[in-house]
């Protein structure tokens, strides 16, 4: 019998779990219930280097694929400046600090403080 896909809480909480896991910095995690119709939660987090970003990137991968996530997206693993993993409820943007900086995905999607929980 094949595994049950996790719920997209439970997603959120094994990606934000992996993340600690690995020491990713400055992790937000965005809800965009109501306001996106391809995700519930974005999560952003930070990579000391590209061999971090990668790291952690493939970790996050590597536990949503054996929770059972089925057809998760990886992008960006070639270079690691900045990845997104796409696992359906959940997309998760994992970059250098520079380009984080300079795409400030958070700025787009942030409203309010009310929006976003730093982890």
């Amino acid at each position: 019998m094949a595994e049950a896909s996790p719920d997209v809480e439970q997603t959120l909480k094994l990606i934000l779990s992996r993340l600690e896991d690995m020491k990713a910095e400055d992790a937000v995690t965005i809800d965009l219930r109501g306001r996106s119709a391809y995700s519930d939660y974005m999560v952003i987090a930070t990579g000391r280097s590209n061999r971090h970003v990668g790291a952690v990137a493939e970790n996050v991968a590597k536990g949503l694929k054996d929770a059972g996530v089925k057809k998760v997206h990886i992008e960006g693993m070639p270079n690691c400046d900045w990845v997104l993993i796409d696992s359906g409820g959940v997309i998760v943007h994992v970059f250098r600090p520079e380009v984080r900086e300079f795409y400030n995905l958070e700025r787009l999607w942030i409203q309010n403080t009310a929006t976003a929980k730093t982890v």
